[in-house]
């Protein structure tokens, strides 16, 4: 099975599965969902939402943060993985945002990559759901997955979301990259499927014995 077989199998089966996908993490603005992603770097989106969801009734917006100070924004977040580095990135992402944007989350992948904490992927997510454009965020998950399914050589995100991009349509990017998330969660785990047991796994690999090594991004 050739790649653009593969691209076709994998579409089929996961729009049979997610007709509709919801997207991971909880956000009530732009801005949260900003937030909530920065968050999210070594971290579940279910230990995210569960931290946010008594954060955001009351914090939303960067003069909220700011108001807080980087110790008080620290108490809040403590839960999560390198919490005093984010805190500090959310501290300063917010003053950026009150001096430079008018307190709005900007609209291009320069200006987002621009603040503190936000690198490529937190602004194709940006990007993908805040805004609408057609972008393909790849974490270490569907790093993972791609390299799993045969669709790239796995050397690290940056060749895997070029892989991706050049193999399926544009106008799929951001149902596609949200329904692999959810597949490899549900069906095709690190450490459950290794390659041989799940339905897509399967479908593009047949002949598939052996558990399959993936190199990390």
């Amino acid at each position: 099975m050739n790649t653009k077989e593969k691209s076709k199998a994998i579409s089929r089966i996961l729009n049979k599965i997610y007709p509709k996908v919801p997207v991971p993490l909880n956000y009530k603005n732009n801005f949260t969902l900003l937030i909530s992603v920065l968050l999210s770097a070594q971290c579940t989106d279910v230990n995210v939402n569960n931290v946010t969801k008594n954060i955001y009734p009351k914090y939303n917006q960067p003069k909220h943060f700011i108001k807080l100070g980087r110790k008080k924004i620290e108490r809040l977040i403590n839960k999560i993985g390198i919490f005093r580095v984010k805190a500090k990135s959310i501290y300063y992402l917010s003053k950026t945002l009150v001096e430079k944007f008018k307190s709005k989350v900007p609209k291009t992948y320069e200006e987002l990559e621009g603040l503190p904490g936000v690198g490529h992927k937190t602004a194709s997510v940006v990007m993908s759901q805040a805004f609408g454009f057609p972008a393909f965020p790849v974490d270490t998950h569907i790093h993972r997955l791609a390299q799993r399914w045969g669709l790239t050589d796995g050397k690290n995100v940056i060749q895997t979301e070029k892989d991706l991009k050049n193999i399926f349509p544009r106008k799929n990017w951001n149902k596609l990259h949200l329904q692999i998330i959810w597949y490899g969660r549900e069906y095709c785990k690190a450490r459950d499927c290794y390659g041989i047991t799940c339905k897509i796994c399967k479908k593009c690999y047949p002949n598939r014995k052996k558990p399959i090594k993936t190199k990390k991004a």
